[in-house]
């Protein structure tokens, strides 16, 4: 039995159909960068959320970054984001010249801890970049709070958290601003590159829609230096056609990652992913750690059981930052994680007997 860690072309082929249609559309329309489309996802997308403005972008990092340079965070200025995340947070924060500040993760739910977070707070710290991983919403109470107490900018990276919930409150409208990436990988996964912002500031929308789009909203208009950074009209009406699905997508990422937890319950060599009260996790991955995480990867490979470790390397350890020179000690969760994660298959398209076969081989190498 042959299982890929994620199957696109599955997906694309269950609404064929419709995709076929919109993509056929934009070669009809012949615009293909910003138009009609590209209007109509921003006011769905920003209409889901309940928010008023959508600004799209040719990717999530862009979103990263353009948020940060229209807040004014430059040189002198610290930014905290998560020890455990992939790179696009913290380099971006990085390209503006200011300084990122790593705060180490809770074990259970990956992500920021908030008594860390408050430990590294400075009279530099100009705003707090946290990271829904996995599908998971980080606790936005607690650092609504803390922002509000200590006069910082609140901002979410949403990457991985496309419809998650905290206490019935999307992820990506707690903060000033939020970034999306929409890479094919992701619960609403374009098929290239796109991204997108989202606010309900209005000042700060404007200073997005120019600096995404060469420092203006019309041709030939440059109120500022920008960069170019939009989605094109494919990518929009694809991920406009994927937006009516991604709600049923992630109740069947739910369904998949109980059927994990009933099987592999009972297994002591292993720890599966929790969702903290309240919480609305859409399972972007489905993570479990295990000090015997090498082994268990390469005999799961020998059954055709494809996996992959998010991350191999936590943040302060790469060599982008080897400057720091940070030890293991400073981010002793990020640093434990780093040899014990693994990412189970978890996409909508898995039948149960998939994840029976899955969880089947796990349950034969605890025997090993």
């Amino acid at each position: 039995m042959k299982i890929p860690f994620l199957d696109i072309k599955s997906q694309y082929l269950s609404i064929k159909n419709e995709i076929d249609v919109a993509i056929s559309r934009v070669f009809q329309s012949g615009q293909f960068v910003g138009g009609e489309e590209v209007k109509i996802f921003e006011n769905n997308f920003a209409a889901y959320h309940g928010m008023k403005h959508c600004i799209s972008t040719g990717n999530g990092t862009d979103s990263l970054f353009a948020i940060l340079k229209m807040l004014g965070v430059g040189p002198g200025d610290e930014v905290i984001t998560p020890a455990w995340s992939w790179i696009s947070t913290s380099e971006t924060i990085s390209l503006t010249g200011a300084k990122p500040v790593f705060a180490d993760v809770d074990p259970e739910a990956f992500t920021l801890s908030i008594s860390d977070v408050e430990r590294k707070i400075s009279s530099k710290t100009k705003a707090i970049m946290t990271v829904h991983l996995y599908g998971q919403s980080c606790d936005m109470g607690a650092l609504q709070a803390l922002c509000v107490k200590k006069k910082i900018i609140l901002l979410e990276d949403c990457a991985q958290a496309h419809g998650a919930k905290q206490n019935d409150q999307f992820v990506g409208t707690f903060g000033l601003a939020s970034s999306f990436s929409f890479y094919p990988t992701k619960n609403m996964g374009a098929y290239g590159d796109a991204g997108c912002i989202l606010t309900n500031n209005d000042e700060l929308a404007l200073k997005l829609r120019r600096f995404v789009n060469h420092g203006g909203l019309n041709k030939d208009e440059h109120l500022m230096e920008g960069i170019n950074s939009r989605m094109d009209a494919l990518q929009a009406a694809i991920l406009q056609t994927k937006l009516k699905h991604l709600d049923n997508w992630n109740e069947k990422r739910v369904i998949i990652a109980n059927q994990y937890k009933e099987k592999l319950g009972g297994m002591k060599f292993i720890k599966l992913p929790t969702t903290n009260s309240g919480n609305r996790h859409v399972f972007h991955l489905f993570v479990i750690r295990s000090k015997r995480r090498d082994d268990l990867k390469s005999f799961l490979e020998s059954k055709g059981v494809a996996t992959m470790i998010h991350y191999p390397c936590a943040l302060p350890f790469e060599h982008a930052y080897s400057g720091f020179d940070y030890s293991e000690k400073d981010f002793p969760v990020a640093a434990q994680l780093q040899g014990e994660v693994l990412s189970l298959p978890c996409y909508p398209e898995m039948t149960e007997e998939t994840v029976a076969y899955i969880s089947d081989s796990i349950a034969e190498f605890e025997k090993h």
